[in-house]
């Protein structure tokens, strides 16, 4: 007899998980169809294991900054095999506390990949694809799709021979020569961690400037720090072919230049992950590669809902969280609420930081006229590169209406500006103005006091 359960969630990640467990504690059945590691993009393959790579390459940084401070470090080694293996251990140790924690709340795992069947019943194959048997037959009264994305592989020949950001946390090893793809935050935040862990490093860029969408005042400030790190950034770049074999690779532009490595990681965006599940069946709309929602994430079928990168809004951990727990208060807490999707800080962990909430300089001209704005800023090095005397200044930025001196945008690259902007983004969303953070008084010495006393 088949299975029926108040809520199908296809996706163990972030969402997913969120809103199974929310749902659960407000009384309903639940059951999660999880074909990979539970824990999704953020746990397995993208914040986690990325920021524990970021932490390392730091730490070999404040090694060799450390005799700037007397101490004397003969050599400094670097075992990416020993470091890749401790955190592949840690996402493991953290896949399996997930599955403990749903088995407290009361929900239960299917491991196996889900595809519609109809719009109410969800079969589960052992493997993806249509070629895979199928297991299980789960019917459910409400389906949630949280189902991630996948990395983007770029088409051209040899593209095989590539990485994508995926495959990185899987390999034995860095190599000594990389080339790396990309201009947005996962193609930043990478060259800088190969970098500081002595890979030699090229990026190639399509377009001209890094971080579309960010600042781009603040984006320079990050191709300055890419590039005193010995990097070379290559702009208006396309690729055309990849030639060799897995550890000699020959990347052919375009324009008829050739560059050398031992790897090349293509970090170029993510996709939907919807593949194989058969949504036609549901009668669910795509628009393009994503499942568009209403406020309440409900798709163009009413028991049907979908969070996270499926639905391609702000394809961050935080936002699918938020928005599977308020998919559970809505439906299954009789506390209906939505997410604001305008209000949402973001990083890129870059060496400096980059991190940011609210309208962007240039967002804020688009939106009320060069005039009615007014930017505030402050440029420095910090006291923490004042003895090995390197890396590039930071860059604190307000971006405030003329009309209420209310602040728009708070913006920084610096040392901790992701832990500075998480508490900036309270004031933010309190509507705080200028004079606000005038009247704050200053935490001295520190990079972050430059907010509270910046002209």
């Amino acid at each position: 007899m088949m299975d029926l359960y108040d809520l199908i969630v296809l996706g163990a990640g972030s969402g997913g998980l969120a809103a199974a467990k929310r749902a659960a504690k407000h009384g309903a059945r639940v059951v999660v169809v999880e074909g990979d590691q539970v824990g999704g993009t953020c746990v397995i393959r993208g914040c986690i294991p990325k920021k524990l790579l970021v932490y390392g390459s730091q730490a070999c940084t404040a090694l060799h900054d450390a005799e700037a401070y007397g101490i004397s470090i003969k050599q400094v080694r670097v075992e990416t095999t020993a470091l890749l293996r401790n955190i592949r251990a840690e996402v493991e140790r953290l896949s399996t506390l997930h599955i403990d924690l749903l088995e407290k709340a009361g929900v239960k795992l299917v491991r196996g990949w889900g595809y519609f069947s109809d719009p109410h019943r969800i079969s589960v194959r052992h493997s993806q694809g249509p070629s895979g048997k199928v297991i299980q037959e789960l019917q459910g009264k409400r389906i949630l799709i949280a189902v991630g994305s996948y990395p983007t592989r770029l088409s051209f020949t040899g593209s095989e021979l590539a990485w994508v950001s995926d495959d990185m946390f899987r390999l034995e090893h860095f190599p000594k020569r990389v080339v790396i793809v990309g201009a947005g935050f996962i193609a930043c935040e990478f060259v800088h961690i190969l970098r500081g862990l002595g890979c030699d490093v090229v990026q190639l860029v399509r377009g001209n400037y890094l971080l579309r969408g960010f600042d781009r005042e603040l984006s320079e400030v990050v191709r300055e720090g890419i590039e005193e790190r010995g990097v070379e950034i290559r702009f208006g770049c396309n690729i055309k072919a990849i030639e060799g074999k897995p550890g000699f690779l020959t990347t052919k532009l375009s324009n008829g230049e050739q560059v050398e490595s031992n790897g090349v990681l293509l970090a170029t965006g993510r996709h939907p992950f919807l593949q194989n599940l058969n949504l036609g069946m549901a009668g669910v709309y795509c628009d393009g590669c994503r499942v568009p929602v209403d406020e309440y994430q409900t798709t163009n079928v009413p028991h049907i809902f979908a969070v996270g990168d499926v639905t391609d809004r702000r394809n961050l951990t935080p936002v699918a969280i938020d928005e599977g727990r308020a998919f559970a208060d809505t439906v299954y807490g009789n506390s209906p609420r939505t997410v604001n999707h305008n209000l949402v800080a973001s990083a890129v962990f870059s060496q400096p930081e980059l991190a940011t909430i609210g309208l962007t300089e240039e967002q804020a001209v688009n939106q009320l006229g060069r005039d009615a704005i007014i930017v505030h800023r402050a440029r420095f090095r910090s006291l923490a590169q004042a003895l090995p005397k390197r890396g590039p200044r930071c860059l604190l930025k307000l971006v405030a209406a003329r009309s209420n001196d209310q602040v728009l945008g708070c913006h920084m690259v610096g040392e901790h500006a992701s832990e500075i902007i998480q508490m900036a983004a309270i004031a933010i969303g309190m509507k705080a103005t200028k004079a606000d953070f005038d009247r704050t008084m200053a935490l001295h010495p520190t990079v972050s006091e430059e907010f509270v006393t910046m002209t």
